[in-house]
């Protein structure tokens, strides 16, 4: 009788304990919105102390399934849509449907960019991932037209078309290869060539070599300790900087030394500019625009061609009715026409949903990162100021209500269907939509014209395990041979 009364109150003195642990984030970030705001939160709940939700995140995004991380929170809370959790050390609030999406990001007035700690070091606080509305405008505006505009995009179709013919034949003749790490490095050629056009080799390897290791730390804890992948993607950071430092003090003094040179591309463009009162870009502005366009112009393309071209030749009717469409295309092409077009890559209906399709499966960018500039109600839910809002595109993308079999690669769903609002957002939404959305879809579609009418892929490992962090990618970063066929 008296051992069991000593159980009793060891495990009431463990529930407590429990309970005090899992209510410290409660206390801390809730105890001063007072009751009548608390009642009005979206329901979830905070996790452990500090870490949060983090641990359930990371468990699922190392899963086979990273779908489970919201769906585990649909079940214990329903299917509103809307969630409190605690993510990436702030106290956040989880958006998965459309209609609520679609709030958080076209409403500037409200909100504004909430990316983790870890992104804005590591992309840089004057980048467009943490500058304030105004500034953001201005930048979008010098540097959207250059790369997405139709008089750039005719411009870049040469380069981006022979350095496609060329490096096809070359990894043609390599054997065996990681396509894509072979494929970044193409798309990373393309957005050096736009950017930094007179660059050497050198550099382009250079840059290329960090931005791998960078990259794995976009999305990582930021915790800075040896070992950590922040750590090591922080010493990829300042090696970046130290290179584009380099390249912009270098052609500061060539524009000195040519007085009023012609402008070649993104960079002279960036040492140009001025705001109203005169005042020019400083290298840290430069530099940090250069380091975040560099990184998101080359990720998504090499990623997304990737998948297509895999999701491709796995579906041997879909790759034939690509295939047919892109033959059609080159023969209805004007007698001494060298090269695609625009007017070409406009008629290539069929591959644009086979485009889209493989965004919305992959979702490259899983979720975007808002925050509260004041309280705000979304969706019938009371959200705090300085709370920070996840937006989870993937979410809304393998919504079985929105899209049916989610999981099944099927052009044919995007035949005449037109989104509605907040259900497509492989490149965002709102005033902070990608800028190079249009120059990523131009590439891919012209990797996957010459790929379709010469070329196969062959897979070493066609079921290796996917990883979901910082991107869906296969673990061996698609190991295989293209194999060139026969005219």
């Amino acid at each position: 009788m008296e051992m069991s009364h000593y159980v009793g109150i060891l495990l009431g003195v463990m529930f407590l304990l429990k309970w005090a642990v899992m209510n410290v984030n409660i206390w801390i970030y809730e105890r001063n919105l007072g009751k009548k705001k608390r009642e009005c939160l979206p329901p979830g709940d905070f996790g452990w102390p500090f870490v949060g939700n983090m641990w359930s995140f990371l468990r699922a995004f190392k899963s086979n399934d990273p779908n489970t991380f919201v769906s585990n929170i649909v079940e214990r809370y329903g299917p509103g849509g809307v969630y409190k959790s605690f993510m990436f050390g702030n106290p956040s609030i989880i958006v998965t449907v459309p209609e609520a999406c679609r709030k958080v990001l076209f409403d500037d007035g409200a909100f504004k960019p909430g990316w983790p700690i870890s992104t804005i070091e590591l992309i840089g606080r004057k980048s467009f991932v943490a500058i304030s509305y105004e500034d953001h405008k201005r930048l979008r505006k010098l540097t959207a037209s250059p790369v997405n505009g139709h008089e750039a995009l005719s411009t870049y179709m040469q380069y981006i078309e022979t350095n496609v013919v060329s490096t096809l034949e070359k990894w043609s003749n390599m054997g065996r290869i990681q396509f894509l790490t072979e494929l970044r490095r193409l798309t990373f050629r393309i957005i050096m060539h736009i950017f930094l056009s007179t660059e050497s080799e050198d550099v382009i390897e250079a840059l290329e070599k960090e931005y791998t290791t960078l990259n794995y730390g976009v999305r990582a804890m930021a915790i800075n300790i040896p070992g950590f992948v922040y750590y090591k993607a922080l010493k990829a950071r300042k090696n970046l900087v130290a290179i584009l430092q380099a390249v912009v003090s270098r052609r500061r003094k060539q524009r000195e030394a040519t007085q009023g040179m012609s402008k070649k591309d993104m960079l002279d463009a960036l040492l140009d500019t001025s705001d109203e009162k005169g005042r020019k870009l400083d290298d840290e502005e430069i530099i940090d625009t250069l380091v975040m366009y560099l990184n998101a112009g080359h990720e998504s393309s090499g990623h997304i061609t990737m998948w297509a071209t895999i999701f491709l030749q796995s579906h041997p009717e879909i790759f034939q009715k690509a295939k047919e469409e892109q033959e059609k295309i080159v023969k209805n092409m004007p007698w001494g026409q060298n090269g695609l077009t625009l007017k070409e890559f406009r008629q290539m209906e069929y591959l644009s949903k086979v485009i889209d399709e493989t965004l919305r499966i992959v979702t490259f960018s899983s979720m975007t990162f808002r925050e509260a500039k004041k309280d705000v109600d979304v969706n019938g839910y009371f959200i705090p100021k300085g709370w920070k809002v996840l937006i989870m595109f993937r979410s809304v993308h393998h919504n079985p209500e929105i899209y049916p079999q989610p999981n099944k690669f099927d052009p044919s769903r995007w035949d005449d269907l037109v989104p509605k609002p907040g259900t497509f957002l492989p490149f965002g939404a709102g005033s902070r939509l990608c800028p190079g959305n249009d120059l990523a879809k131009l590439e891919i579609a012209i990797f996957l014209h010459h790929f379709l009418l010469n070329y196969k892929l062959e897979r070493e490992n066609p079921g290796c395990r996917v990883m979901y962090l910082p991107h869906t990618r296969p673990k061996d970063n698609c190991l295989g041979r293209i194999i060139k066929l026969p005219n």
